[in-house]
């Protein structure tokens, strides 16, 4: 029988994230929730959303795994790849990976965006104590690229807000004494596959290569693809190739 696979999103999404992605994991018999971190969702909350953690969110993941009666596979897509590394150290998955994933504490960016990103949210103030809205320039140009204008839009109207502390700890790991986002090796024992799109300004190859190599992880590179590896024209070769790396394992 298919193991469960239980995926996490990114930032300023939910579970509707996957709704693409997972359909080639299900007609393959695996059980798929894509779940919605706190405070995300149809509803989203702000005063939750205002104080989440990134620690939260994984402990949520780990909270939802538990429902299994057998070790889940982990799929995360960008910083919701960071909480599947976090929430992987907390349990035992049987297999991990990680789509154009955050790196964790105390991997350096490869890119200028990468150090742009750290630093932009100071304009909003404290946004540490905040619930951070979507921005559409941000989205179109970084994430939404490859899509067409009307589907850029379609899916920007899905977004919700998310954690201001949650994306402090990632892009300011750094400034973070308790160290949130470190994710050590030894305390992750299933195997590791982490996939980078070539034209990613978010996370980059370079930068993905470095969590891979930190995680003692495999890597895959899809030169034409950006930084939606599970909905952006080409999805299906990312899909195709999880689930050949899952039937190896």
């Amino acid at each position: 029988m298919a193991s469960p696979v239980v995926m996490v999103h990114g930032a300023f999404c939910g579970g509707w994230a996957f709704d693409a992605f997972r359909r080639p994991f299900e007609a393959l018999g695996h059980e798929v929730l894509a779940l919605d971190l706190p405070g995300h969702g149809a509803t989203p909350d702000r005063g939750l959303l205002s104080r989440a953690s990134m620690s939260d969110y994984a402990s949520a993941v780990v909270k939802a795994c538990a429902q299994f009666d057998e070790a889940p596979i982990l799929i995360g897509h960008s910083l919701g790849g960071l909480v599947t590394q976090i929430a992987a150290t907390r349990m035992r998955p049987k297999a991990v990976v990680l789509l154009a994933p955050s790196a964790p504490w105390g991997i350096q960016g490869s890119s200028l965006e990468e150090g742009a990103s750290a630093v932009g949210l100071y304009g909003l103030g404290a946004f540490w104590c905040m619930a951070v809205d979507p921005d559409y320039g941000l989205a179109a140009r970084y994430s939404l690229d490859r899509f067409s204008s009307a589907e850029r839009r379609a899916l920007y109207a899905r977004m919700s807000p998310e954690s201001g502390r949650a994306l402090w700890e990632t892009l300011n790991w750094w400034m973070d004494p308790f160290m949130t986002t470190a994710v050590a090796a030894h305390r992750m024992s299933a195997p590791v596959l982490a996939v980078a799109g070539g034209r990613d300004l978010i996370h980059p190859p370079a930068t993905v290569r470095q969590t891979a190599a930190r995680l003692d992880g495999e890597i895959l590179v899809f030169d034409e693809m950006s930084h939606w590896l599970i909905g952006e024209p080409g999805w299906e070769g990312v899909a195709s190739a999880v689930l050949d790396w899952l039937a190896r394992r």
